[in-house]
């Protein structure tokens, strides 16, 4: 399908306007210009009742998570949210909106997770930080009025990856217990030969140059992307992980990446429900405010935790992902 018209408009602008690439600068210069981009408080949503920041004793000193929580009585299911920005860009900042959103939307608590960048902290630093956020957040569930018995990961991009990741490691660590992993324009291999990587090379948006370079950041040397905790497509083994929604984009080059890890999951046997959304590039989330298409696919985030946290959970089916929208 062609560019979708809200993108096409963004296009015209960032051409006009002389936008730059971030793997065209430094690691200091794409933190900057990731960090002006932050969205606005999103007004086609209710917000938590409470938002606050906490600090715990992370693997390499005190580690922060952001806690979102809606009004309620009773204690509500939780999930992590993980922030994209290639392992190298991204803050609680910049996932700020997403998170908001999801809170009510599902509704949920929201522990949204910082962890260290790369290039300075190269993998798995980013992979400890959350998972020892994971942790955390399961023992600690009860002081902000969540349920433990209940607990989801999702992330978009890199955190997408680190959801995907985290699901991962809680199996093989025998904890904490998942219901489900939302998975939203993941990057899955750090060397994937495939079409959708060939196919996106537009500058105006994320494309095959912009993951190259964050993977070149991200891993200290190529071979420790063959770890499945970095590249989870790489993997074995794929059964007994928590079921899975898998969002895609049609021009975004690492979408094969994702569709691929969704066909593995449900061949697996673990239940997936699978969309590709046709017109639009890689991070079309952080857009919401603008693009009604954003706001139905948070909506139907939300559905689907709500679904799988409430105990509502699919069963295995004959090894297809199953379509949604």
């Amino acid at each position: 399908m062609p560019l979708d018209p809200t993108y096409a408009m963004i296009r015209r602008y960032r051409e006009a306007t002389g936008f730059t690439p971030l793997y065209t600068m430094t690691v200091e210069e794409a933190r900057e210009a990731d960090a002006a981009t932050e969205a606005d408080g999103w007004d086609w949503h209710e917000h938590p009742a409470q938002v606050h920041d906490v600090e715990f004793d992370g693997p390499a000193g005190p580690q922060t998570v952001r806690i979102y929580r809606p009004r309620s009585e009773e204690p509500l299911p939780m999930v992590l949210y993980f922030n994209g920005g290639g392992f190298v860009v991204g803050s609680l900042s910049t996932s700020d909106s997403i998170c908001r959103a999801l809170a009510t939307l599902t509704p949920c608590v929201v522990v949204s997770v910082s962890y260290r960048l790369a290039p300075e902290n190269p993998f798995p630093a980013a992979v400890e930080d959350s998972y020892a956020a994971l942790e955390w957040a399961a023992e600690h569930a009860a002081e902000f009025g969540a349920d433990s018995s209940a607990i989801a990961v999702a992330g978009d991009s890199s955190g997408g990856n680190l959801a995907a990741t985290m699901a991962r490691m809680a199996r093989d660590r025998k904890g904490p217990e998942l219901s489900a992993q939302v998975l939203v324009y993941p990057p899955l291999h750090n060397d994937y030969p495939s079409a959708s990587m060939r196919e996106n090379k537009d500058p105006m948006f994320f494309n095959a140059y912009s993951s190259a370079w964050f993977w070149s950041q991200y891993l200290e040397r190529p071979a420790d992307g063959d770890s499945p905790y970095a590249s989870p497509l790489k993997a074995g083994d794929h059964r007994g992980l928590p079921a899975a929604l898998v969002l895609t984009a049609e021009l975004c080059p690492v979408r094969d990446e994702g569709d691929d890890y969704a066909a593995a999951l449900a061949e697996a046997g673990v239940p997936v429900e699978h969309r590709r959304y046709e017109g639009l590039p890689h991070g079309f989330l952080a857009v919401a405010a603008k693009l009604p298409v954003a706001r139905e696919a948070l909506a139907m985030i939300g559905d689907y935790l709500n679904r799988q946290l409430a105990g509502d959970v699919a069963v295995a089916g004959d090894g297809a992902a199953v379509p949604v929208g």
